[in-house]
């Protein structure tokens, strides 16, 4: 299998579906670093590793999903529940654009009373106030924005990026694998239709990212299956501009279990880096990891640093706990011996 592997990777051939699972269950670990740090040189020859500035602003904690793995989540009615302020979003973006950000990531909860017109309000108020990229909604909100609308998504995708919706964050994939998702997280979209918001969205030109939460209930078939079905659906459209594979936080969650080992997260990500041949960046959780790992995940077919993540609720309420500052991902970067690069959602540097 090995010999094999090494060859199509020469040739530029794709990895079929086994070939992944090998590479996630068996394959040596060293080996497989080395074999996705040969491609991540050939895809990026220069020694740059990029990062972007921004801040992930939560707009709501209200959420009707609940699934099994969140801890951040508060449902209807609940006192610890919250809907941002305009006052609020403004210090949250005014604060993001004085230490040079150029984005922001928004997400929030599955909220019953915020339909599609509260969020065009919204995209058009930032847009008339402020100058930045408005990262937002991954498509789990997109398909309850339509289900409150009565829209189909592509109308609601539509109307929304007129509004000012410049990109899709990949969130809300944890595993595309519909027997995983009915256990993790039931009440939120299904993965068919999660891809078809991200379909919809290349269509209409809207880049997006794609992730993969792992290190739960799935196996190392369906992560890698998870990982095929980005790659098809990026042959189809090529509007995935990177691809962030992360690990599970267990802390404070329905769900429980254990941590996953950085070695488990460094030969996911390498593997990921050979199989989606198609999807050009692959980046670092160091949130999840920490910077030494996500240093050591540099060398294992990683080209991306990440956000600095001005802010982060999400992953930190079930236990992460790693902060970093735009000055430690430099440093963090360039002791790893590569230069670091700023850079907008597109991946496009900035002086």
């Amino acid at each position: 299998m090995r010999e094999k592997i090494e060859e199509k990777l020469e040739a530029g051939e794709r990895l079929s579906h086994e070939e992944g699972v090998f590479l996630i269950r068996e394959a040596d670990l060293l080996w497989l670093g080395r074999l996705a740090d040969e491609v991540r040189r050939r895809k990026h020859p220069a020694r740059i590793v990029t990062y972007v500035v921004d801040r992930n602003i939560n707009y709501t904690n209200i959420c009707v999903s609940s699934c099994a793995f969140c801890a951040f989540h508060r449902k209807p009615g609940s006192a610890e529940g919250y809907v941002l302020s305009r006052q609020e979003l403004a210090r949250k973006i005014e604060e993001t654009l004085a230490v040079g950000g150029t984005q922001m990531l928004m997400q929030g909860g599955l909220n019953p009373e915020l339909g599609l017109e509260w969020f065009l309000d919204l995209f058009g108020w930032i847009k008339a106030n402020f100058t930045i990229h408005i990262h937002a909604l991954s498509p789990p909100e997109v398909v309850h924005i339509a289900h409150l609308s009565g829209l189909a998504v592509s109308e609601v995708l539509g109307r929304l990026q007129r509004a000012g919706l410049d990109s899709i964050p990949g969130g809300g994939a944890e595993i595309l694998v519909e027997g995983v998702r009915r256990r993790v997280s039931p009440r939120k979209c299904t993965a068919d239709e999660w891809l078809e918001v991200m379909e919809r969205a290349h269509g209409l030109g809207i880049p997006t990212t794609a992730t993969m939460m792992f290190g739960h209930i799935e196996r190392p078939e369906d992560r890698v299956t998870h990982m095929t079905r980005l790659r098809a659906l990026q042959d189809r459209t090529g509007g995935f501009t990177a691809f962030i594979p992360w690990t599970y936080q267990p802390d404070h969650t329905a769900l429980g279990g254990k941590h996953s080992t950085a070695v488990a997260y460094l030969r996911t990500l390498a593997a990921s880096r050979l199989i989606l041949d198609n999807i050009e960046n692959i980046q670092v959780s160091w949130v999840t990891q920490g910077a030494k790992v996500a240093q050591v995940a540099l060398q294992f077919g990683a080209n991306d640093f990440g956000s600095t993540m001005l802010e982060e609720n999400v992953v930190s309420a079930a236990g992460a706990t790693h902060r970093m500052s735009r000055d430690e991902i430099v440093r963090s970067i360039e002791e790893a011996g590569y230069t670091a690069r700023q850079r907008d959602m597109r991946y496009r540097l900035l002086s």
